[in-house]
């Protein structure tokens, strides 16, 4: 008769064991997992409702800007007409030269989904940037979910019932649905539970050149898709394989070896590959360290976990906006049943060491998230915590701290699953009663359809060409509001619909604050004299009482920015008094195209 001990010991690394050789119990003589038609119609539902949640944005998507973060959405769109300049024109993969004129952009230093974007670069050029948001957007979610369903029925569970599940969480919890608004870059998860598969899969033996590349090679596809999911990713399971460690020596002791050497050749394999394209990040042109803002004013607010958020179908907008930073970032709401359930999972599964480790894993990223004080219902509490301690390191200090908790609801969904597999062996009475919890933590966080806004339309001058007459090469067309962060959204998304067919000054992107004197992190390029005054004008109104040396800073600013026309957009706040600011600088304007045009003579 075995003793207590050895009971605890089996089934603490039952579920690594099950890991291993799950592949084997679902694969056909080949060893290739077989597809079945109920993955066909899983597939099917997983993509109906990522359709359903982009639904408004499929409507018009050239036409429509997402409401939650319009912000974001043009930045994606100056993603992609990056990407379709490289495909079509031949431009620098790494450095964009026709925005943010005359310095440019370091698109390695910026979300440029390379990964993503140059595939689809002939949707851009050929159907539109908007096309190609709500196609990515669309299969971001629907994709990461039949990529969990795919590891976790193949690989890391016991029945498609329970794998479907543990996916549709991962792929439509609230953190990826409010991410949809415009984060293309987060919804596009569906590497990662590869990643997390072939990590686990290190441990067999023979796995150490084989399993290391295959792992570097889907590292190097992350990188070009999102780098702060996989920063997340590799700490979560690094605080997996040191938790598992501390409570399976022996196991650890016997695999340890070649589980290392495997990652030691996913490393150099991924560094072979992205080497470079790391070092022009953080060197080359156009680098940054750290970001805008401090570590304290994006952070989870601990009162968020029982909440709904605003897309969820018991969703309070009021309430949402109390507990979170922004519309895309509800990264935990899992709701009062679904975090009831989630703790319920990790009491289900709590003897197994692996299933143990993935929990801690999980409320770590949590605690992380948190910030370096306590926020409370919208309130700062002031009461210290763990990430105080590493707010500042390197590399740390690029990530907006709120995003950790995208791992404790990935986690979750991975613990839902492994739970409603365990609950198949408990008394009757509590899988009924397990099950209602299900219900009750499932239906409300079902997703309802992103709110969009109708985009400011593209005048004639641009969209018949018009502006070829007016814009020689090397020059740049000017629009008013000048495109920033938060203003001049319309003139960046003109540009970048037209896939910068025209160069323009500024911009929404990731850049220096002031080089060479500030290398910090920035929404936009530096404010020169006009940028400045322009911002200010648009939005409050006021109409500034400009000197012969202000016109000279502002044709000077011109000339820096290598204008050719100036353009203003029409229907933006405080039109009139801006359109009488440019009177004041650059006379009379001409009507051309329906909108209004000054043209700069250099």
């Amino acid at each position: 008769m075995r003793s207590a001990d050895e009971v605890t010991g089996k089934q603490s690394v039952e579920v690594v064991d099950d890991v291993a050789g799950a592949a084997e119990e679902t694969a056909p003589e080949t060893g290739r997992p077989r597809w079945r038609r109920a993955d066909t119609w899983v597939l099917l539902g997983f993509l109906a409702l990522a359709v359903l949640v982009m639904i408004q944005l499929w409507i018009d998507p050239n036409g429509r800007v997402l409401d939650g973060n319009d912000d974001d959405h043009g930045i994606f769109l100056f993603m992609l007409a990056h990407a379709e300049r490289v495909v079509f024109d031949g431009a620098s993969l790494f450095y964009e030269d026709r925005f943010n004129v005359p310095v440019g952009v370091n698109m390695m230093a910026n979300t440029s989904i390379l990964a993503l974007s140059l595939p689809l670069a002939p949707v851009t050029h050929f159907l539109g940037g908007g096309v190609t948001v709500a196609l990515l957007t669309t299969l971001g979610l629907g994709g990461t979910a039949f990529a969990w369903y795919w590891v976790l029925s193949r690989h890391l569970g016991r029945t498609r019932l329970a794998a479907g599940i543990g996916a549709a969480w991962c792929g439509f919890a609230p953190a990826m649905v409010s991410h949809a608004n415009g984060h293309v870059n987060f919804v596009s998860n569906y590497v990662l539970p590869f990643i997390v598969w072939q990590v686990l899969r290190l441990r067999e033996p023979g796995r150490v050149w084989r399993g290391g590349v295959i792992l570097g090679l889907l590292i190097t596809i992350q990188i070009f898709i999102n780098e702060e999911a996989l920063l997340f990713l590799a700490l979560t399971l690094g605080i997996f394989a040191v938790s598992y460690a501390l409570m399976e020596r022996a196991e650890v002791g016997r695999i340890g070896k070649r589980f290392a050497a495997g990652l030691g050749v996913a490393a150099l394999t991924s560094g072979a590959l992205a080497g470079y394209p790391l070092w022009f990040q953080f060197f080359g042109r156009g680098n940054y360290h750290g970001q805008p803002f401090e570590p304290s004013v994006y952070v989870t607010d601990l009162a968020s976990l029982g909440a709904f958020a605003r897309q969820s179908l018991a969703g309070i907008g009021a309430v949402t906006r109390r507990l979170s930073v922004s519309a895309t970032e509800d990264n935990t709401f899992f709701g009062p049943f679904g975090l009831v359930m989630i703790i319920v999972s990790i009491v289900i599964l709590w003897r197994s060491s692996a299933m143990r480790a993935t929990a801690i894993a999980g409320i770590a990223l949590l605690v992380m998230s948190l910030g370096p004080s306590l926020r409370l219902v919208g309130f700062h509490t002031g009461i210290p915590l763990p990430f105080a301690l590493i707010s500042h390191v390197p590399v740390i200090d690029l990530v907006s701290v709120t995003r950790f908790a995208m791992v404790p609801a990935m986690v979750a969904g991975v613990l839902l699953a492994f739970a409603v597999d365990r609950i198949a062996d408990y008394p009757a009475q509590t899988r009924r009663r397990f099950k209602i919890g299900m219900v009750l933590a499932l239906v409300p966080l079902i997703p309802k359809p992103l709110p969009v806004v109708e985009g400011t339309p593209m005048p004639a001058f641009i969209t018949a060409g018009t502006w070829r007459d007016y814009v020689p090469e090397g020059k740049t067309l000017v629009t008013v509001p000048l495109p920033d962060v938060t203003t001049g959204r319309t003139g960046q998304r003109w540009a970048t619909l037209n896939n910068l067919d025209y160069a323009t000054p500024r911009g929404y992107f990731m850049g220096p604050a002031d080089p060479p004197w500030d290398d910090t992190g920035s929404w936009s390029a530096p404010h020169r004299y006009t940028s400045q005054l322009l911002m200010s004008v648009g939005k409050y109104g006021y109409r500034p009482t400009l000197t012969d040396a202000d016109r000279d800073r502002i044709r000077q600013d011109l000339a820096y920015w290598r204008a050719a026309v100036v353009v203003l957009v029409p229907d933006s706040e405080n039109v009139a008094v801006l359109r009488e600011t440019l009177v004041d600088v650059l006379g009379s304007p001409e009507l051309v195209g329906g909108v209004e045009i000054w043209r700069i003579n250099s």
